[in-house]
């Protein structure tokens, strides 16, 4: 056997499990997705593939309720989304103000860092949304050029409410406002344009429920012209966006080779968007979440949002005194192939996040995490009721 044949390495056919995903992402990927993702690939400037380019772009408006021009996927996770709208809006020597209230605002406040620009903090608590009141005063004493802030708190469960007071404010006071929407297009109510937000950037994999690599961004004139106004260049050539512009605007000429797979995915996944329709999609998340709820709270389990805050697409419970929770999330993969998430940040050990996004909010997967969840808790010693909490679910959903 010569050198080359023994080093070769041995590997199997790829069989990963097939697990029921209700944790914070990925949701599960719907058949019709999938498809689109073995279709023939072409090339990134192929005529086929800019038409392409351009439905996506239509597509992604109506998802966001925008009209915004400047609406774009970036090539690579949500986090690169993120980075893009950041890197891009602020300047050395900028000021951005970002909320204290979720691991995701801390991200926000890492990303300004690093892009060269000063960091205030707007104080809440994990767990509690903004006060817009708190939003007001903290934007008129520090005068940032840009306010951040998260829709849907991935990893508090907290949706924030009134968000038109809040871009109200930070407008009145002379800041861009960057929301993440990462884990709220495509399930939960958003309004772009209506609500005065001039960047959100989200994740693919959430409620959209594609694969991550292809991340939804939209920037308002406004937002664009600060970006192509700048003094510098921003430190990342990849996501600098009057680069990108050249590809994704009228040009089309080649700045880098788009995931061409991961945008058919989209497309295919914002087709089921606009067929199923933006506002029934939103009404989907909450009845099921508020079925998943009504049974988590039945079986004997507590919610971690207040109720004017919860967010459908993402929903934290507190974990029961005395169980590990590590141990859960793996019996429950063990056992019935179900993925839930433990907490991040502050709230790590203290909290299950179950998911209940895009193809993955369905009746039969809530009913089967509560069932199981709740199986689960019992066997770890935790005082709960399964059969009441599936009994919950079944009622809500009639």
């Amino acid at each position: 056997m010569d050198g080359e044949t023994a080093n070769t390495p041995s590997t199997s056919e790829l069989t990963p499990p097939n697990r029921t995903l209700m944790g914070p992402g990925p949701s599960d990927v719907h058949p019709r997705v999938l498809r689109a993702m073995s279709t023939p690939l072409v090339g990134h400037l192929d005529p086929a593939f800019i038409d392409l380019m351009n439905e996506v772009q239509e597509l992604l408006r109506y998802t966001f309720r925008t009209d915004n021009r400047w609406t774009i996927p970036v090539s690579g996770t949500g986090s690169a989304a993120m980075e893009a709208a950041i890197a891009n809006l602020v300047e050395p020597g900028d000021t951005m103000a970002v909320p204290t209230n979720g691991y995701f605002g801390g991200r926000m406040a890492q990303m300004a860092t690093r892009a060269g620009g000063t960091v205030v903090e707007i104080e809440a608590p994990w767990g509690e949304p903004l006060d817009p009141d708190d939003v007001e005063r903290a934007l008129a004493k520090h005068d940032p050029d840009v306010f951040g802030f998260v829709h849907a708190e991935t990893s508090t469960g907290v949706r924030q409410p009134n968000v038109p007071a809040l871009t109200e404010a930070a407008h009145d006071n002379g800041a861009l406002v960057i929301a993440d929407t990462v884990t709220s297009l495509g399930g939960v109510e958003l309004r772009v344009d209506e609500w005065g937000i001039d960047v959100a950037y989200a994740g693919a994999q959430k409620c959209l429920s594609c694969p991550p690599g292809a991340s939804p961004l939209t920037l308002s004139d406004e937002a664009m012209e600060r970006v192509l106004a700048r003094d510098e260049p921003p430190r990342s050539w990849y996501l600098d966006l009057s680069l990108l512009e050249g590809y994704w605007g009228e040009a089309r000429s080649y700045h880098h080779t788009a995931p061409i797979t991961n945008v058919y995915a989209l497309r295919e996944a914002l087709r089921l968007v606009a067929e199923e329709g933006i506002e029934s999609r939103w009404k989907r998340h909450e009845r099921l979440s508020g079925a998943l709820q009504a049974g988590l709270e039945r079986m004997g389990l507590e919610m971690n949002a207040p109720p004017s805050a919860r967010l459908p697409s993402l929903n934290a419970v507190r974990v029961p005194e005395g169980v590990n929770d590590a141990d859960i999330c793996s019996d429950l993969l063990d056992r019935y192939d179900l993925e839930i998430a433990s907490g991040l940040g502050d709230l790590a050990g203290e909290i299950f996040r179950i998911g209940c996004m895009g193809h993955s909010a369905r009746p039969e997967n809530v009913i089967l995490t509560v069932a199981a969840l709740g199986e689960a808790l019992d066997s770890a010693g935790a005082d709960v009721d399964a059969a009441a909490g599936v009994e919950a679910v079944q009622s809500a959903l009639r």
